[in-house]
């Protein structure tokens, strides 16, 4: 379906969700920025100052939690995430359509077992520090948190789509 046609039937939710996948994109993007700074900062530290600055690993691990779980959930939104759709896409239609279903149904139940254990995880390590930059240690659960609700959201908008009959475009590679 045209990205035209396809936009018409774009209700309050979708758009909110479109801004959401958008505001994922941007904090990754952002991110990516931030770490290829650091880590120059790193190279220029350890081989001209000879003095390796020691926060850079620790913050680079949390920004590399953040680009992986935001950047997945902005790929279910999308229709980009990795899996396996060889035998979705060469099924008849009626049975495609069953598999797309549970696909669906799979990702929000995914998704919200996801967020629910990550947010116990974030309580649950928040009074430890992270050494050197001295942070919570839940801030490292706080993306995959965010990853199973976006996940639950994002899948929801396209059970909808399901629902409502609206064919929505997968990325396939031939």
């Amino acid at each position: 379906m045209s990205e035209e046609k396809n936009s018409e039937y774009r209700s309050p939710f979708d758009k909110f969700l479109d801004a959401l996948s958008y505001v994922c994109t941007v904090i990754c993007g952002v991110s990516l920025v931030v770490l290829t700074v650091i880590f120059g900062w790193l190279v220029y530290g350890r081989y001209v100052l000879n003095a390796t600055p020691t926060w850079v690993e620790q913050v680079s691990l949390l920004l590399i939690v953040l680009i992986a779980f935001l950047g997945a959930s902005v790929g279910i939104h999308k229709n980009t995430h990795l899996g396996v759709s060889f035998f979705r896409e060469i099924a008849p239609r009626p049975v495609r359509r069953v598999f797309e279903f549970i696909s669906h149904v799979t990702l929000i139940v995914f998704g919200g077992t996801m967020a629910f254990y990550s947010y116990q995880l974030v309580l649950f390590k928040w009074s430890t520090l992270i050494p050197l930059i001295h942070v919570p240690e839940g801030l490292r659960a706080i993306p995959i948190m965010l990853c199973g609700v976006f996940t639950l959201l994002f899948s929801v908008g396209h059970l909808i789509h399901f629902f409502k009959g609206i064919e929505e475009i997968h990325d396939v590679t031939e």
